[in-house]
């Protein structure tokens, strides 16, 4: 497989519904599903693995810090082991329900604060080294940032993501927003193309920026979110 679009998904609680994961399953090659912790519990996730399942779409686990209120876009304060013990309970939990499917963990995902301490902490980056390794999955993650420096020190394999629905700095920094604004599809697709054929990505500023991807993510929490997929996943067979 070349580059997959990847997509957070299974994020709803109870009779809350939060993405249309029905409508973008179709686009996407990989599914990090929510574990509980800042979205999901039992029946969402089992369903959205169904899901997954019945679309031939790999799935990972997307765990967060404990902060369902704040849907884990709130940073929290632990150390090392207490945040491996909370991501080994996580992605266990999601485990489970890939066993009674007979599918196997594809990845694991960081979500939205949690991603984001991770380039900027060492001992947030080694807590998520620390599961991926129990686990024995790559990571999805950044390049140029103090996630794929601790990540590759310590030999776990990691995928790079672009962002096709957040924005960039000019010192090539994701800008992790507490709530997503919709995107426009065709030009998202544009931006998509200029990274996968220049290795460049537009900054907020209007700059350009270095940015290797092999995987391109789309939020299910992003207005418009299925004809975005929907035009990203037309960029990518262009150019396959």
């Amino acid at each position: 497989m070349g580059v997959t679009i990847n997509c957070d998904m299974g994020e709803g609680f109870g009779l809350y519904e939060c993405g249309d994961d029905t409508g973008l399953m179709p686009f996407v090659d990989i599914a990090n599903v929510a574990c509980g912790f800042h979205a999901s519990d039992p029946s969402v996730m089992r369903a959205t693995v169904a899901l997954a399942a019945r679309h031939g779409v790999a799935v990972g686990a997307h765990p967060s810090f404990p902060d369902l209120q704040g849907f884990g876009r709130r940073e929290m304060k632990m150390d090392r082991d207490e945040l491996a013990a909370c991501l080994i309970y996580q992605i266990g939990a999601l485990k489970g329900f890939l066993d009674e499917k007979r599918l196997t963990l594809n990845h694991i995902k960081p979500h939205g604060a949690l991603y984001g301490a991770a380039m900027r902490h060492e001992h947030v980056a080694n807590a998520i080294a620390d599961a991926a390794q129990i686990f024995d999955v790559p990571l999805l993650c950044m390049r140029g940032t103090l996630q794929e420096d601790v990540y590759a020190a310590r030999g776990v394999p990691f995928l790079a993501e672009y962002y096709a629905d957040l924005d960039y700095d000019a010192a090539g920094g994701l800008i992790i927003t507490r709530k997503h604004e919709a995107k426009d599809p065709e030009e998202a697709a544009r931006r998509v193309k200029r990274v996968l054929l220049d290795n460049k990505a537009t900054t907020i500023e209007g700059t350009l920026i270095d940015m290797q991807a092999d995987t391109i993510c789309v939020h299910s929490d992003t207005p418009g979110a299925v004809d975005l997929a929907r035009a990203v996943r037309q960029a990518l067979d262009e150019i396959a």
